[in-house]
């Protein structure tokens, strides 16, 4: 399928921009913790499960993820739950899903 192509120029703030989103997901644990949020709102102990991973670890890349604005906590109690940040992240997800398995 040949999509058109646009062409434009990227300011150098853009560009890294690009490539720090690129850079958070250049991780295992956090595409496992993206993945597992596709599912629906997750505890750090939960995603630390799906990730395999422990707690500490998780909530470390949780901290990136946040930083990036991909996924966003709300407190519930004493818990946090994450979630994707919102519909951008979910297609970003499944188009590089998509690109991994064409083949």
């Amino acid at each position: 399928m040949n999509m058109p192509i646009q062409s434009f120029t990227l300011s150098d703030i853009q560009a890294l921009r690009v490539a720090e989103l690129f850079g958070a997901l250049g991780d295992p644990s956090r595409v496992k913790i993206i993945a597992a949020l596709l599912q629906g709102p997750m505890n750090v102990q939960a995603l630390a499960e799906a990730a395999g991973i422990s707690e500490s670890a998780a909530s470390h890349q949780l901290r990136s993820l946040r930083q990036m604005r991909l996924v966003a906590p709300r407190k519930e109690g004493r818990l946090v739950y994450y979630s994707l940040d919102d519909q951008h992240v979910v297609e970003l997800f499944q188009r590089a899903l998509d690109h991994i398995l064409h083949n």
